[in-house]
């Protein structure tokens, strides 16, 4: 692996303008281009010319081309820390190779670039950190296990020269220069939106709902919270729904049941249950059965578009669940990353958007992706054709004939 020096006080001054100018340089408002340009005049960052879009990212990674420009006139590594594998499998089974195939199609060796995982582990995490910047990252690309750890590896990338892009979870009262996600409020009013369409739908004519929270600890969950509270408060307002509980919040699948649990032993009106994603609905579904609850009786909804949860939306027993193409995500974040370790400021076609950090009140220049509702009508078309699934672990047992019914192939 190349060990490369760390910049002197004038090029850490540098960056710390060029992050500056970035926060300046954002926009709410996404533009894209209508085809794929980029242009370089020689390999000094000051002479590179690149304009990359959000709306270029798709399937083929071949936007991650046009960077090369970007990537011989950077220095440094590139090091992507992950989480863990318990909040979400998305980390090792989604991301992981994404980001490897988006950092390698934009012109990183793999001697360049780590991607690693913390295991759950604050300290792991820390550590993976400190040695990533110690071998010789300009870039993190930091996916925070929490806010405590996040802001302890911010701050030491801030006191090391090095750039950090928030991955997915924004970090409270962090350093970062950028954040990359899909737009949080909008994935929690699009499982706001599939609950009220699945009441109708299945026909509960006044839903008592049991309203259920991510992680309060993890500021995604807040936003998600505020995008489907903002759906469903006008209907508990006007009578037509009845909010008949909420529950603490957990990403523990668990401790997720326990909270319904409680909740549905000590309100039997209980009809329907807003759920902020599939592993916290799966063991929730379960129960109901159970209980005796049919299909298409009792709405619950979900988040990640999982084959537990495509297969409870195919049964009946779930609305529907949001799908973000992890590979769109995996592509920003290697874009800005780019542009960082080459000291550019990424363009306003690229950063589309800002989040405010409520906890160090700052505007945090941002890239936001679409996500997307899946149902039974979209499914094929969606998760499917992206092989985010595959069919054959989807359609297996009772599942077949219920693939077959919604006209997915065998």
């Amino acid at each position: 692996m190349i060990q490369v020096a760390r910049k002197g006080l004038a090029g850490a001054a540098a960056l710390a303008v060029c992050l500056l100018g970035a926060a300046c340089s954002s926009s709410s408002t996404t533009t894209t281009t209508s085809s794929p340009t980029a242009s370089a005049t020689s390999s000094s960052p000051s002479s590179v010319s690149v304009s990359v879009s959000v709306g270029q990212f798709n399937k083929t990674f071949a936007a991650m081309a046009l960077l090369k420009p970007l990537t011989a006139a950077g220095h440094g590594k590139v090091a992507v820390l992950l989480p863990d594998t318990v909040s979400s499998a998305r980390y090792v089974q989604f991301d992981a190779p994404y980001l490897t195939q988006a950092l390698t199609a934009a012109g990183l060796s793999s001697s360049d670039f780590t991607v690693q995982n913390a295991q759950g582990s604050d300290a792991t995490q820390y550590s993976q950190a400190q040695t990533a910047i110690t071998s010789g990252a300009s870039v993190l690309i930091f996916d925070q296990l929490d806010p405590g750890v996040g802001v302890q590896v911010e701050n030491y990338a801030k006191a090391h020269g090095v750039a950090v892009i928030d991955y997915d979870r924004l970090t409270l009262g962090g350093s970062r220069g950028y954040y990359v996600s899909f737009n949080n409020v909008l994935v929690g009013q699009k499982i706001g939106q599939g609950f009220v369409a699945c009441a109708t739908a299945w026909h509960v004519a006044k839903p008592n709902v049991v309203v259920m929270y991510g992680a309060p600890t993890d500021n995604n969950a807040t936003l998600f919270a505020q995008g489907y509270n903002g759906v469903l408060n006008p209907h508990f307002s006007d009578g037509s729904y009845v909010k008949v509980a909420n529950t603490a919040g957990s990403w523990d699948a668990a401790t997720s049941l326990s909270e319904f649990e409680q909740a549905f032993t000590a309100h039997k009106t209980i009809n329907s249950a807003l759920v902020p994603n599939d592993a916290n609905a799966a063991p929730i579904i379960h129960y109901l059965q159970t209980q005796g609850i049919k299909a298409k009786t009792f709405p619950t909804t979900g988040q990640d578009a999982t084959t537990i949860g495509l297969q409870n939306i195919l049964a009946g027993y779930q609305c529907g669940s949001v799908y973000k193409p992890i590979y769109l995500e995996a592509q920003a974040a290697v874009a800005v990353a780019m542009y960082l370790r080459a000291g550019k400021t990424p363009p306003i076609s690229l950063v589309n958007a800002t989040t405010q950090d409520t906890k160090a009140n700052v505007a945090v220049p941002s890239v936001y992706l679409t996500p997307t509702w899946v149902t039974t009508a979209n499914m094929e078309q969606t998760v499917i054709a992206d092989q985010f699934v595959k069919v054959a672990q989807l359609c297996v047992g009772q599942y077949a004939t219920l693939c077959k019914t919604y006209g997915i192939s065998l």
